[in-house]
């Protein structure tokens, strides 16, 4: 059977509540606001395919997060290995389809609360604080914004799992803590373009930021 590992989400939420003194060595690392590092399956963990071309680096750290939806499938499988999958479905839809270099996305959250790594680099150069990757998922906003894209279609009134929704919290909390964006920087992708995306999170971005803003301290 395919099931999720609570060990993970135990110890991510156990940061996202302020306590980073309890995480273990090798699962999450404290940073400064007492923000701690959840787990992320960077691309290597998860195979992705190679970058069409060059990764190019902003030159400065971003000023915002936009929230989205992949409009995929609202599944039940709930593993890491359907993280993966879900990674490898959007990587072959944006290089694919849409002919971009690489994932547009910075990352990704499955609906079974674990994290992927998006576009490659994203991972390292948010562990740096100081750069970020340009990335393709908001038209304008792209040298500018981190871009966390949430497995599933929320637009006809679904909600996000309480995994998935706890694991964006916590990822907020950690780019909010090593980029020095306030939780009040939070938007949606229909914020700055016509789209319907993120669909129900975006009436959640009042909760969102409170949560944020709570578990940083």
């Amino acid at each position: 059977m395919n099931l999720p590992q609570p060990s993970r989400r135990h110890i991510l939420l156990a940061g996202a509540g302020g306590l980073a003194a309890a995480a273990l060595p090798g699962t999450a690392h404290a940073f400064d606001a007492d923000v701690v590092e959840p787990d992320i399956d960077g691309t290597a963990q998860w195979q992705a395919r190679e970058p069409q071309g060059p990764i190019e680096l902003v030159g400065k750290r971003p000023t915002k997060i936009i929230v989205h939806h992949t409009v995929s499938a609202n599944t039940s499988e709930v593993s890491r290995a359907q993280a993966h999958r879900h990674a490898h479905w959007v990587q072959d839809l944006h290089m694919d389809k849409n002919g971009w270099t690489d994932t547009g996305y910075h990352f990704l959250i499955s609906r079974g609360g674990w994290i992927t790594e998006g576009r490659h680099q994203s991972l390292s150069t948010l562990r740096g604080g100081s750069d970020f990757v340009l990335g393709a998922h908001t038209s304008g906003q792209n040298d500018q914004a981190i871009g966390i894209a949430n497995e599933g279609a929320y637009h006809d009134g679904a909600q996000p799992p309480r995994a998935q929704w706890e694991v964006l919290v916590a990822l907020c909390a950690y780019v909010c803590g090593k980029y020095g964006i306030a939780p009040s920087r939070l938007y949606g992708h229909k914020d700055f373009g016509d789209t319907l995306c993120p669909g129900v999170l975006h009436d959640k971005l009042p909760q969102l930021r409170s949560e944020v803003a709570a578990s940083m301290g």
